[in-house]
């Protein structure tokens, strides 16, 4: 595959070793928003950062993209050192972040004109540049249209246009699908392939378990900035066992009760689910699935559903953290 920018041939697109960002608190001990991070990522991929709301995604990212400074271990982007020469670094990324950065009054044309103008390009290549892009999002109809009258699918389609004017080889997509509907998400995923085949590399961080499963060649979890596992989706998910058997419990007040029979048959604790009732328990061998029912009904503890399925990533990132991935943690993203 052959890459967008010249003279990136690195062996890796992204390698990061002991990443730390540490932030004062007010009354409080220092918050290690990012704590000795290793991270690699290969030209050409498309390279998952699962992680909840506050697990330190967005800060790693943002250290990566030198928008904030690195306290500690280092970085290199296509074998460029990111402290040292921040000014290359630029020119070797695109950033597209949670919220669109394009101009509320200004239409999809001026303002891709207006980005490309700032990154040098004359007047006429400039508009030359925004009706390609223009193009290639699907946004031609709306290009005369102020932006206050896209819809939110619009606005992050053109704000990953804005950050593809410098035809970066590297491209930071920090949680590009937030709040987007079903079907909008959808055509960003295709829109985000494209870019692969076209030879982009993509570092995607995001909290939802199907988009980090439908796009990522290989996944990071992170955890309350901590990386806890890498591999790739099948890996991750095999990791937990080949399968995993769910149980519903009749009786909400005999979920403990349950817990400890499984535990008793198969020499490890079930992790509960948010239903009423419900945990999930990792298999290595699906026959044990019999023996599990068997101990539970001569515990008499009845059951309203069982079924056994091959693991997914939310299962991984249960098993790994002990909570869901869209679960809130106690501090909030660092801007």
């Amino acid at each position: 595959m052959t890459a967008i920018h010249h003279g990136t041939t690195s062996a890796s697109a992204v390698r990061a070793t002991g990443l730390v960002k540490t932030f004062d608190v007010k009354g409080a001990a220092p918050f290690r928003a990012v704590d000795g991070i290793d991270l690699e990522v290969r030209p050409g991929e498309i390279f998952g950062v699962l992680g909840p709301n506050g697990a330190g995604k967005t800060t790693m990212l943002k250290m990566l993209a030198t928008l904030l400074t690195i306290d500690g271990g280092q970085a290199e982007i296509f074998g460029v050192d990111v402290r040292r020469e921040p000014h290359r670094i630029r020119q070797l990324v695109g950033v597209t972040g949670q919220y669109a950065s394009v101009d509320e009054n200004l239409t999809g044309t001026e303002n891709l004109v207006l980005f490309a103008r700032l990154l040098g390009q004359p007047t006429a290549q400039a508009r030359r540049t925004a009706a390609d892009l223009l193009g290639r999002f699907g946004l031609e109809e709306a290009a005369d249209r102020q932006i206050k009258s896209f819809s939110g699918g619009m606005r992050r389609r053109l704000d990953l246009a804005a950050s593809l004017i410098s035809r970066p080889p590297l491209i930071f997509l920090d949680e590009p699908t937030t709040g987007l509907d079903p079907r909008t998400r959808g055509q960003m995923w295709d829109t985000i392939r494209e870019l692969v085949a076209q030879g982009s590399t993509i570092l995607l961080t995001t909290q939802y378990l199907d988009e980090a499963d439908q796009l990522a060649d290989r996944i990071a979890v992170i955890d309350r900035g901590v990386k806890v596992a890498e591999g790739t989706p099948e890996e991750l998910k095999q990791s937990v066992g080949s399968s995993t058997l769910h149980l519903r419990v009749a009786d909400r007040e005999q979920t403990a009760q349950a817990a400890a029979i499984v535990e008793r048959v198969l020499g490890e604790a079930p992790v509960l689910t948010p239903e009423a009732g419900g945990f999930t328990i990792a298999l290595t061998d699906a026959n044990r699935t019999a023996d599990v029912l068997i101990a539970l009904r001569q515990g008499e503890v009845d059951i309203t559903t069982a079924a056994v399925r091959q693991p997914t990533l939310d299962e991984v990132f249960l098993t790994l953290t002990g909570h869901h991935a869209e679960a809130d943690q106690t501090h909030e993203e660092v801007a």
